[in-house]
């Protein structure tokens, strides 16, 4: 059989010299190939994928917890700079608490645990700590002999030393004057110089109601815990008596010591009643009334006062003449009325005329030392039971004896206060002097510690911050065009001060030296310097009557640290104090910066429009620049805020009745060592603190759309080491850990009553308080308390809730949020 043509060419083919066969080495090399292609591609693909979840690592969330992680490829800064900045931010927070609960004590929880109240102190918080390193720097300064130093620097150093070293007949108007013109006290009335509020090109004198020995017209008229302030605020009283009158080598009348002091606190307690309390002085254009002197005297009798003679006899020691149709402002019309019915009750018209005013008049030359004219402290009995003025007045005693001594210091700032310890002496006579001599002790703070080129940052952050104002009116819905206009027209003129005043370095400039030229200290002499700074700062002040506003001139020193807005001059301040870590720093993250300095500058542009700054353009003259329909919906949104923060509830300040314009219980209560410490719920007036609630919203708000700016330009920054947070989260929780506070901060200490009243100015919010402070703070701080300016402003702030993303209905994103700006 053959075989088949198929068959054939198979069996050819299989017996032909053919291919190589493959050796098992070959074949090894051949897998290895393959296996090193495939890793190959394996490796591109994962690179593709890594860049492409890098750039939208931002929208994609890492944690249960709400946190969104950046991806773990993203740089961590390991600097210097940044661990301390993390560590800071990790000490001060306590992760046990969801942000979204509350976060407050997220932020500031491990601070709170970890610090305690000095007993020095009423407070305690980040802001109190930056002040205590400030005022260790200036002691060391002042201590620093130079022979360098210029003549105001060497003033300042020699009053610091002296305080570490330690009859005619009697007239009402021109007591007044004397204590008004001499010593720059107030007395029944407070009378000054500042801005015309309606023309802030020209000076003009103000008529105001003065300021009480007591913190709030409360102390005096409510009973309760009130009373047992008041009770050792006339023992307080007699003691200074007391001590006056052994110094002075006269007899001691106990029981007639105590009767005249009764008396004066009963005068005191009916100016008290007659002043009007702070929630009825909010709206400055009610309070403005401008009149001549011929119409005061006519409008207000004052009990037959002669208003010519007084304002005559102040303005007398800057020779400067008054004339009957001299303009005046007064801002305490009601006041005036009340006061109608209250001198003739006390028959203080004249010592010539009333027993009772020559029962005073001797009274008040028990207080008197014996080398001080009766009328130069008038005052004392009256409004110097202040604890300060108390310790200023044992300075000027020769035999303070130690038994007294202690009993004035511990009597008043324990009852008033909580404090159980005296602050180091040092201490005093370092804020002494800062606050008499702020230029000449700024220019000592600032060659000792303040880089210049901050300077130059913090103008672009305000820049950033402004442009951010402006686009924020866009989102308004309440506000009509031509209103937004000219709110965008106030923002942009809004001057700026940063740091410190360039004069007080320049050793060729005498401006600094020529504002101290007329005092002369001793070193021996403390007591006497004190009368020498008091004389000198009325007179500075009293001659600006006849003077054109300076518009370059700083309203508070350099070595503060605190930041403030002024609206006669639209102009906003930050001191070379407050730049410095955790608010600012070259060095640290932007998140921080602008959720630090950055949200204080946001507070301090927004004050120009919450409800006292909005009266005023971008001139400083208070002008209606609104139109009807947008004036009638801002307080429609301030009301919301109004009801917002009256809901809070304090636990730590008692539970009396505060006065006010909420007629439900939001009371106070002032507590002692010498009694227990009350846990009732206080709520906080939402009206009072108005103007603060709506700068810390609209301060926060800016700030952070700023920022976002700023990271569309730049790029995200590199994580921080040990937070697993995003950049927008760091910004929140430093803006809750540092970004602001009063401290019960005392302008009046340290230029006048005149630009205290027109100032704003800031807190820092980790912190905590003593009830008795808590309780005083209530009814005279204009800020909220600490924890409910981080509740507030971030449970308005859908941002907030993004970055952290808290449910809808939680405590920190409530379905109702306020907003005005």
């Amino acid at each position: 059989m053959g075989k088949s043509e198929s068959q054939m060419d198979i069996m050819e083919k299989s017996n032909k010299p053919g291919k190589h066969r493959w050796t098992a080495t070959e074949i090894g090399l051949f897998v290895l190939l393959m296996l090193v292609s495939c890793a190959l591609a394996g490796l591109v693909v994962l690179y593709t994928s890594a860049a492409k979840e890098r750039s939208n690592a931002s929208s994609v969330s890492r944690s249960t917890a709400g946190q969104l992680l950046q991806s773990s490829l993203n740089p961590v800064c390991t600097t210097a700079d940044c661990v301390t900045a993390a560590a800071r931010l990790l000490q001060n927070m306590d992760t046990s608490v969801k942000p979204c609960d509350n976060f407050y004590q997220y932020a500031c929880g491990g601070w709170l645990e970890r610090h305690v109240i000095p007993e020095t102190s009423s407070r305690h918080s980040v802001f109190d700590i930056l002040r205590d390193k400030l005022e260790i720097v200036l002691k060391g300064v002042l201590e620093t002999e130079s022979e360098q130093d210029r003549d105001a620097i060497r003033k300042a150093k020699v009053l610091y030393s002296s305080c570490m070293n330690e009859r005619e007949a009697w007239n009402l108007e021109d007591t007044l004057a004397t204590l008004t013109a001499r010593f720059h006290k107030k007395v029944l009335l407070d009378m000054y110089v500042w801005t015309d509020d309606r023309d802030s090109r020209r000076h003009i004198i103000y008529i105001d109601q003065p300021s009480l020995g007591m913190p709030s017209r409360d102390y005096y008229l409510n009973d309760g815990n009130y009373k047992k302030v008041r009770e050792a605020y006339l023992q307080f009283m007699v003691s200074i008596a007391k001590i006056t009158r052994e110094d002075r080598n006269l007899t001691q009348d106990d029981e007639r010591l105590w009767e005249e002091m009764t008396q004066v606190l009963e005068l005191e307690t009916d100016i008290a009643n007659a002043t009007s309390p702070a929630e009825e002085r909010q709206d400055v254009t009610v309070l403005y009334n401008k009149m001549t002197i011929g119409e005061l005297q006519n409008t207000f009798n004052f009990n037959g006062f002669n208003w010519t003679r007084y304002i005559q006899g102040v303005l007398s020691c800057v020779s400067i003449d008054v004339l009957l149709e001299e303009e005046v402002v007064v801002y305490s019309s009601p006041y005036l009325e009340k006061m109608n019915d209250v001198l003739p009750k006390h028959s203080v018209r004249s010592a010539y005329r009333h027993d009772g005013a020559s029962k005073m008049h001797r009274t008040l030359q028990q207080l008197t030392p014996a080398n001080v004219p009766s009328q130069n402290y008038a005052e004392l009995p009256h409004v110097a039971a202040h604890c300060r003025q108390g310790q200023q007045l044992e300075s000027g005693v020769s035999k303070m004896p130690e038994p007294a001594t202690g009993s004035i210091n511990d009597l008043c700032p324990q009852t008033l206060y909580g404090t159980t310890a005296e602050d180091a002496w040092w201490r005093e006579c370092v804020r002494y002097v800062q606050s008499s001599m702020e230029n000449a002790v700024g220019a000592l703070y600032v060659r000792e510690t303040f880089a210049g080129e901050s300077k130059q940052m913090v103008s672009d952050l305000i820049r950033k911050i402004q442009k951010a104002y402006v686009e924020t009116l866009e989102e308004l819905r309440w506000m009509d065009g031509p209103s937004k206009e000219k709110a965008r027209e106030k923002a942009m003129a809004i001057k700026e001060h940063i740091g410190y005043p360039d004069h007080i370095l320049q050793e060729r400039n005498q401006k600094l030296d020529q504002e101290y030229a007329h005092l002369n200290f001793s070193e021996e002499h403390y007591f006497e310097n004190i009368l020498e700074n008091l004389r000198c700062e009325a007179h500075k002040s009293l001659k600006k009557l006849r003077e054109p506003v300076d518009p370059d001139m700083w309203i508070i020193g350099a070595a503060v640290v605190n930041a403030f807005y002024s609206p006669n001059r639209n102009q906003i301040v930050f001191p070379a104090g407050i730049l410095q870590p955790p608010f600012f720093s070259k060095h640290q993250h932007q998140a921080l910066n602008f959720g630090g300095i950055g949200m204080v500058i946001g507070h301090e542009i927004t004050h120009g429009f919450d409800d006292n700054g909005r009266n005023f353009d971008k001139d400083g003259n208070m002008l209606n620049w609104w139109s009807n329909y947008s004036a009638e919906h801002f307080k429609e949104q301030s009301q919301c805020m109004v009801q917002q923060y009256g809901n809070f509830n304090w636990k730590l300040a008692g539970g009396q009745n505060v006065s006010g314009a909420l007629s439900h219980i939001t009371g106070v209560s002032v507590l002692s060592l010498f009694f227990r410490v009350w846990s009732l719920w206080l709520q906080v007036s939402g009206i009072s603190t108005l103007g603060e609630n709506i700068a810390d919203n609209g301060g926060v708000r800016q700030a952070y759309k700023a920022y976002l700016k700023w990271v569309e330009t730049e790029g995200e920054e590199p994580r921080l080491p040990g937070l697993d947070m995003d950049h927008k989260q760091l910004f929140f929780l430093n803006f809750a850990q540092v970004s602001e506070r009063n401290a019960k901060f005392n302008l009046w200490q340290i230029k006048n009553k005149a630009i205290s009243n027109r100032l704003t100015c800031i807190q820092v919010w980790c912190g905590a308080y003593r009830p008795e402070y808590a309780s005083q703070s209530i009814k005279t701080d204009s800020h909220s308390p600490l924890e409910y300016r981080v509740f507030g402003s971030l449970q308005n702030f859908e941002a907030f809730s993004e970055a952290f993303q808290c449910p809808k209905g939680s405590a920190m994103n409530p379905e109702l949020k306020c907003r005005v700006w």
